[in-house]
């Protein structure tokens, strides 16, 4: 198992879980949503688009926010519950895992937004290497479209990702870690011509091939020209490196982050269960590697 502490927030909680059993305050539909989920998430051994889907769904949902917005907006499930949001440019390929969010949540009777956050951390404890977010649970729906432009633009400048993060409440170290997500993801509309193509030679691990790869890729890896400019920016190009070869370092930063991201729209955790104990185990890396066959390794 993964295991990774990190900071609080200002709730005065950790943000990532360590170590321990389920929340007693957590329903138990939770456990039965999780097993479902790595039937779905995992394909021999490692995550799959089912998984790197929800992980981007998670984003979508919760990442188009911003500070000014307080508790409003973020993860309220509205990029499943609004069709017009659900279609917008921006959330092309979510469609599919979209209305299979929404069938699990109406199988279980649980909220949406909070299936959406569920499913993305459970996506990303499913990748090889990933770690476990915290995991709160209790958010009210919402059928309301998340205000326009505030999701990252694949063709955008540095100076400009940069501000959009900081207006969500996150510096450069978070940003540098959080976009480091795409170690597991496909491109499918920046560039059609190369459809299904990773932005790293491993997409079914969660590892920081990533990092180095951005900068120098191998044959068959795409890199995202905001990645490239990310990567190549005087604040942000900085803590870029410094997870390079940093899988531990990473992975408790992106854990932070990421749980900061999915209390987006929310006023605090008062009310909510921790359910990250229903998340599964995460699966080492090494492990996980050594059980497949030299030519599979590369996906």
């Amino acid at each position: 198992m993964v295991e990774v502490t990190g900071p609080t927030t200002r709730f005065g909680i950790s943000i990532v879980e360590a170590r321990g059993s389920p929340s007693s305050s957590c329903p138990s539909v939770w456990n039965e949503i999780s097993s479902e989920l790595t039937t779905l998430f995992l394909s021999d051994g490692q995550c799959n688009d089912d998984a790197r889907a929800a992980i981007r769904l998670n984003f979508h949902d919760c990442g188009a926010w911003e500070k000014s917005l307080g508790a409003t907006a973020g993860c309220d499930g509205s990029i499943v519950l609004n069709a017009e949001e659900n279609a917008r440019t921006e959330n092309r390929g979510l469609q599919a895992i979209s209305i299979k969010i929404k069938n699990l949540a109406t199988k279980y009777k649980v909220g949406v937004a909070d299936m959406i956050v569920f499913a993305g951390s459970h996506a990303t404890a499913t990748c090889p290497g990933g770690p476990k977010i915290r995991t709160w649970i209790g958010r009210k729906d919402s059928t309301t479209a998340a205000p326009n432009n505030l999701l990252p633009n694949p063709f955008a400048s540095a100076d400009s990702l940069y501000a959009l993060f900081q207006a969500k409440g996150f510096d450069d170290v978070d940003l540098a870690a959080l976009i480091g997500a795409h170690t597991a993801s496909r491109q499918l509309f920046v560039d059609p011509s190369k459809a299904g193509q990773p932005q790293d030679s491993t997409p079914g691990v969660w590892d920081v091939k990533y990092y180095s790869q951005t900068r120098s890729p191998p044959d068959g890896v795409f890199v995202l020209p905001s990645d490239a400019k990310l990567a190549a920016h005087p604040v942000v190009g900085k803590q870029f490196a410094g997870f390079v070869n940093g899988q531990g370092k990473w992975t408790g930063k992106y854990a932070e982050a990421m749980g900061r991201m999915n209390l987006h729209g929310l006023a605090g955790t008062d009310g909510l269960a921790d359910c990250t104990g229903a998340l599964p185990r995460s699966t080492s890396i090494k492990r996980e590697m050594r059980g497949m066959a030299i030519n599979e390794r590369v996906v």
